[in-house]
């Protein structure tokens, strides 16, 4: 449904925003972490499960929140893209780009003509409230914020020239799979990752745009602000309720095998229902 971009807007406004990643099947965990107070809520449909219709479901979870949507779609395809953003997707997150070609095509998929390709269905598609909010085709372009993702060691050598994309709002650095790339996968704090990450932030910041990445073991949050972020998309619902529960477990653990020492366990307030 049609809403102004209040993640674009803070953005604009020169404010940094802290986000939490939401695994694709699961609306439920989108709309509990849409209540917490993060900056966004990025759905992750790259490495997610779901289709365009699970798209519709977590939107419409998050949409109940304060908290605006993103969505990371699978892959910079025009047909895929069309349809997320028909579906109501006002923030998208484009992976895997490498060229400026790629990020042109991609940002013209988003956009409609002039500025570009983005197909007709104004009238009918819930991105326009089913054709009920005034003036949606003059609105919708700008409304629209758009991420586009530097992965690989190729995409960095083409920062400069991809982060020069008009439309392209914010480049984010997928710092995992750059050390991949370089055949370095896991290690993000190694000085190779980290220099071609430096690479890009350079062109990044001298063009002006919005650098998004991930915490990550080369740099946390308080670095990346240091550093000249603003964008940065932090916690994953699967590792925050992994990481949750082997706490709880751990816990218990430690109380039974206290008792049966017949030791009085150190216990805390505990957590409820």
């Amino acid at each position: 449904m049609f809403t102004p971009n209040r993640l674009k807007s803070q953005l604009l406004s020169g404010e940094a925003a802290y986000g939490c990643w939401v695994a694709g099947g699961s609306p439920t965990n989108g709309e509990i972490l849409g209540h917490i107070g993060f900056d966004f809520v990025l759905a992750n449909h790259e490495h997610g499960i779901g289709d365009t219709r699970d798209i519709v479901d977590i939107l419409r979870a998050i949409e109940g929140t304060p908290t605006p949507a993103m969505v990371r779609v699978p892959w910079n395809d025009h047909v895929l893209l069309k349809r997320v953003i028909d579906a109501g997707v006002q923030s998208v997150m484009i992976p895997s780009v490498d060229t400026p070609e790629a990020a042109e095509a991609g940002v013209k998929a988003c956009l409609y003509p002039p500025q570009g390709f983005r197909g007709y269905a104004a009238s009918v598609v819930r991105a326009s409230t089913f054709g009920m909010e005034p003036d949606y085709v003059a609105k919708a372009n700008g409304n629209m914020l758009i991420a586009i993702q530097l992965e690989s060691e190729t995409a960095v050598r083409n920062a400069a020239a991809i982060s020069a994309i008009e439309g392209a709002d914010i480049i984010f650095i997928g710092i995992n799979d750059l050390a991949a790339s370089i055949g370095l996968i896991g290690q993000t704090d190694h000085p190779d990752v980290q220099a071609l990450t430096r690479q890009a932030e350079e062109a990044i910041l001298k063009a002006g745009k919005v650098m998004g990445t991930v915490p990550n073991a080369g740099a946390g949050v308080n670095d990346l602000l240091d550093r000249g972020y603003r964008f940065i998309a932090g916690p994953y619902d699967v590792a925050l309720l992994r990481d949750a529960g082997r706490a709880a477990l751990s816990d218990y653990r430690a109380i039974r095998e206290a008792r049966a020492r017949g030791e009085a366990p150190q216990t805390g307030k505990g957590t409820s229902y």
